[in-house]
């Protein structure tokens, strides 16, 4: 898409992705002009629509690719943190699997002072977006921009997968977004008609038209270097494009939707985060706020890998057809382990990795380490330092032990007595629990969920207040996977949708 001449428009959203894209539709729906500068291409490549296809976007030129500082907790060790660099952000990169999360996530954000983001609040928001194949329910929306579908043909280790969990006694379910979210059963996923539904897909590209809309100004290969201030309020922002630096203006508000990389790192290059750190890398502070870059967590997961006694036929849907919710404790409010079911090898770092075979990933959702996004310089194309600070914390070890220990009796079952060949990862040398939290520390990646880096709340290190304003800033919101004060416990593209939703009204409540 071409650049557009630089005018002002009512709104700026920086980012197309999952939370930014809803944020353009609702506005668009309300007549307002917006423009919105993405830093990657269109989303014409057919790798971003196939449900399959997400495996070759990673490390791809759609990727960011990031990489955190070495993981002093995990041997050192570098993890890669895939990013969506695309119209659809993330939501054109991830395995299209549609979770919330549990209710107490949110009823947990309101009582740490987030008031209005309570479950009873944001449910209505998550039912807005849908247009689940079930249709209109407690539970579920109907005739939203998000089609929700079911997997209906699971690929045949999917569904020994469920049969070992159940003989285990695990409680099948069939929505994990209904009453209860605990047992095992196959995902909801954003597809419809064999095709990913992105959130550019589902919330702006139907508007567009042949001709586009004429109210939306679209730029991508657009890479923002920061937010333009004038007396304390945003009104713009700087961005590179076509080998020049260019800016881009708003009337009404600038809304940062660059992720929790992205949008940590543009506040910080504009002035606005951690004085000391800010003079430490050169860069003028505009306004001292302590919090942005801290309270950077993630998922945790690790591949528990088989090798096949035979190839594995192909699969029909997402190649992420079934998961298990589940506690460490059953004395606990929702879950807090969430292994995930692959019919492929997704590979433990420095272990083998099999022709034939598939991954029990035993993950984690309620992780308890934090950790920090810092500049490595003034320089706006420089990466930040990224340090999630994984395994800083026992618990999520010791949980991440727990959850090996749930999916090595999964993948023992009966019900894998047709497919597996051995274990692979951790194998059969891996015995005590000594021996499970060191292969952990040797495997431990991510679930691709980091969250927290622009904090909502009303303490000091909060970045964004309840009604996502960034402090000490007029004109200028956040709205992304960076706002959440903590995780939810389950994958973060639904609720960046929410927040999308929600960040629209509090935009249309001030217009």
């Amino acid at each position: 898409m071409a650049e557009q001449a630089p005018v002002e428009h009512d709104y700026l959203v920086v980012g197309a992705g999952s939370a930014g894209s809803v944020v353009v539709r609702r506005l668009l729906d309300r007549g307002h002009s917006v423009h919105v500068v993405e830093a990657g291409p269109a989303d014409d490549d057919e790798r971003v629509h196939s449900p399959q296809g997400w495996p070759l976007l990673f490390q791809s030129e759609l990727d960011w690719a990031a990489m955190t500082v070495p993981q002093r907790h995990a041997n050192d060790r570098t993890l890669f943190w895939p990013r969506g660099k695309v119209l659809g952000g993330s939501s054109s990169l991830n395995g299209m699997i549609y979770i919330r999360g549990h209710r107490g996530d949110y009823d947990a954000w309101a009582y740490s002072g987030c008031p209005g983001w309570d479950w009873d609040s944001v449910l209505p928001l998550f039912k807005r977006s849908e247009d689940h194949v079930d249709g209109e329910s407690d539970w579920h929306g109907e005739g939203g921009p998000l089609p929700v579908s079911r997997i209906t043909d699971p690929h045949p280790t999917t569904t020994a997968f469920v049969e070992a969990a159940v003989a285990l006694g695990h409680e099948p379910t069939d929505d994990f977004n209904g009453e209860r979210m605990t047992g095992v059963g196959l995902n909801h996923a954003t597809i419809r008609d064999g095709r990913r539904m992105s959130a550019w897909q589902s919330f702006v590209a139907p508007v567009l038209g042949r001709s586009g809309h004429p109210k939306l100004t679209v730029t991508t290969g657009a890479r923002v270097h920061r937010v333009l201030l004038d007396g304390g309020r945003a009104i713009g922002v700087e961005y590179a494009a076509g080998g020049a630096l260019r800016q881009a203006y708003a009337t009404a508000e600038v809304v940062l939707s660059a992720g929790v990389i992205g949008s940590a790192q543009t506040l910080l290059l504009s002035g606005i985060g951690p004085a000391g750190h800010l003079r430490e890398v050169g860069v003028d502070v505009t306004a001292d706020l302590s919090g942005v870059g801290e309270n950077l967590h993630d998922h945790l997961l690790v591949s528990n890998v088989y090798e096949a006694s035979r190839p594995l036929p192909p699969g029909k849907a997402n190649l992420l057809e079934g998961q298990l919710y589940t506690s460490t404790d059953p004395r606990r409010s929702g879950p807090d382990l969430q292994p995930l079911f692959l019919h492929l090898v997704y590979p433990a770092e420095s272990y083998p990795v099999p022709e034939h075979g598939y991954t029990i990933a035993p993950g984690i959702v309620r992780p308890q380490s934090r950790g920090t996004l810092r500049l490595a310089s003034g320089d706006p194309e420089a990466a930040p330092l990224l340090d999630p600070n994984v395994l800083a914390e026992r618990y999520d070890l010791e949980a991440l032990v727990d959850a090996v220990e749930l999916c090595r009796e999964i993948g023992g079952q009966a019900a894998f007595d047709g497919w597996r060949k051995a274990e692979v990862a951790p194998g059969p040398e891996a015995r005590t629990r000594d021996d499970l939290r060191a292969y952990v520390r040797r495997a431990v990646g991510t679930y691709h969920h980091q969250v927290g880096t622009c904090r909502m709340g009303q303490d000091a290190l909060s970045v964004v207040d309840p009604d996502l304003r960034v402090y000490g800033v007029e004109g200028l919101r956040v709205a992304d996977a960076s706002i959440m004060p903590s995780i939810p416990s389950g994958n973060t593209n639904a609720p960046s949708i929410m927040i999308g939703e929600k960040a629209a009204d509090l935009l249309l409540a001030a217009s």
